[in-house]
């Protein structure tokens, strides 16, 4: 579809001549002697780009910028004023106006500035859209589970969403606190303003303090030009300090500060800022036992753990694997362009019967790597990685018996590892290298041991 451009200009010269440039260009053209016959014109059909000329009979050009953005906000107005006038333009611009031209004016010059305002819209929009996006990502809906734990978790974030209370939310690595925090910020009134997340723990010490409160020029070297920091970008928003456990005393004090007062000094400046700004904090660590090891600030702590937030390990709601298996198997279909149709009940018993050190991210990231590896069909037992394989180590061990004449322990671990050896080689097809690597050895390692356990047949 074409661009659309209003033009609106007492002067018919004027419109005439714009009408034909802007045609040849390829947009298609709408034409108004007034502000009066222009609003009806948008009324009817919506446009683009309107040019506006600022002196006109009925309603100046200002007016009908401002009765544009009520009517039609996408639209990008922009005004064209004989020279002498430029404050009233600025006038305009101040009113809702993309920009301004000064009368006469090369039609090229026309040209560039409604490609510009139209590479202006589409990013504007693309970024509503994203806006848009990130929202509906970010619903109480799309955070899994039905565990009765992250349903408790899902009352309390409804619960404290609509506040601007400081809350901590806990829990072990990779089990989602970040999610949970995007959860809390686009599901509050603060959902349209920024949210700017910090990880206290990647940041070294000595930038941290700039990171979060910016500097001024020449506080340090390096510091060419004043620089805001997170809390000020962050205002009317929300800031989420994530692993705010790894944070060194001399900093805890400043984020003290900010949560008392709301006011913060960039470094190298001796004035302080205000800010509107609600507190998400995050740790894997537990605060209560760093405070009682003087490792962490009793009155930030107290701060901080307003509403407190713990997020269970996966290991403690495992009835929600299989919720999080289906959501990630369809994801990285999408994505990587496979047709996996799901795992095989034994695949998915494995899966249940391990405990998931890092929990979701972990699952995530298993699911991502047989998806891709497999490609299509059903996920198997033999699909699955060997550390998960591996468990059933354990059952093995559990049905050997030692009686009371004792038992060979260097035979048992020997007839052991060419069990081992044999059924990762049967697993493969007798491929030493597809062997070695389920086996996480070296190939001249797991050749050596086929020679002196003399297992060549079962190899290539």
């Amino acid at each position: 579809m074409k661009p659309k451009i209003l033009i609106i200009d007492d002067e018919e010269i004027i419109r005439k001549a714009l009408d034909r440039y802007l045609t040849s260009l390829g947009y298609e053209v709408m034409t108004a002697e007034d502000g009066e016959q222009g609003i009806a014109l948008i009324r009817q059909s919506m446009a683009d780009v309107a040019l506006i000329d600022m002196m006109m009979p009925k309603m100046s050009g200002i007016e009908v910028v401002r009765r544009f953005k009520e009517i039609a906000p996408s639209l990008l107005p922009i005004v064209m004023t004989a020279y002498g006038t430029i404050p009233s333009a600025v006038e305009a611009v101040k009113a809702g106006a993309y920009h301004y031209l000064t009368k006469p004016f090369e039609l090229e010059d026309i040209g560039l500035l409604i490609a510009k305002a139209l590479e202006h819209r589409s990013l504007r929009e693309e970024n509503k859209e994203l806006k848009k996006q990130i929202r509906s990502k970010y619903r109480l809906e799309n955070i899994l589970g039905v565990s009765r734990e992250i349903q408790e978790v899902l009352q309390l974030i409804t619960k404290v969403a609509a506040s601007d209370s400081t809350v901590l939310i806990l829990g072990e690595s990779g089990t989602g606190k970040e999610l949970v925090a995007r959860a809390i910020h686009y599901n509050s009134p603060r959902a349209e303003k920024p949210l700017i997340p910090v990880n206290c723990g990647a940041i070294p010490e000595e930038l941290l303090e700039s990171e979060l409160f910016g500097h001024m020029r020449g506080s340090f070297t390096g510091a060419i030009a004043n620089k805001p920091g997170r809390f000020e970008s962050a205002d009317k928003g929300t800031i989420f300090l994530d692993e705010i456990g790894d944070m060194s005393p001399k900093l805890q004090v400043k984020i003290l500060r900010v949560l008392q007062e709301r006011r913060f000094e960039p470094v190298g400046s001796t004035k302080s800022r205000e800010v509107d700004v609600r507190i998400l904090a995050a740790t894997n660590k537990n605060l209560e036992e760093a405070v009682r090891k003087g490792q962490f600030r009793e009155d930030l702590f107290y701060r901080l753990n307003v509403i407190p937030i713990q997020i269970p390990p996966l290991r403690e709601r495992k009835s929600d694997i299989p919720i999080f298996v289906k959501h990630f198997t369809a994801l990285f279909n999408k994505e990587s362009s496979k047709s996996i149709n799901g795992f095989s009940d034994e695949a998915m018993h494995r899966l249940m019967q391990y405990n998931w050190p890092g929990n979701v991210r972990e699952l995530e990231n298993l699911v991502e790597r047989v998806v891709i590896l497999k490609g299509t069909g059903t996920i198997q037992v033999e699909d699955l990685p060997p550390h998960l394989l591996g468990e059933q180590a354990t059952d093995f061990f559990s049905g050997v018996n030692i009686p009371d004449k004792g038992i060979s322990f260097k035979t048992l671990v020997s007839d052991f590892e060419s069990e081992l050896i044999m059924k990762a080689l049967q697993k493969t097809g007798g491929n030493k290298n597809k062997a070695a690597a389920l086996l996480k050895l070296n190939r001249t390692t797991l050749v050596e041991k086929i020679k002196k356990k003399q297992l060549e047949k079962t190899a290539d």
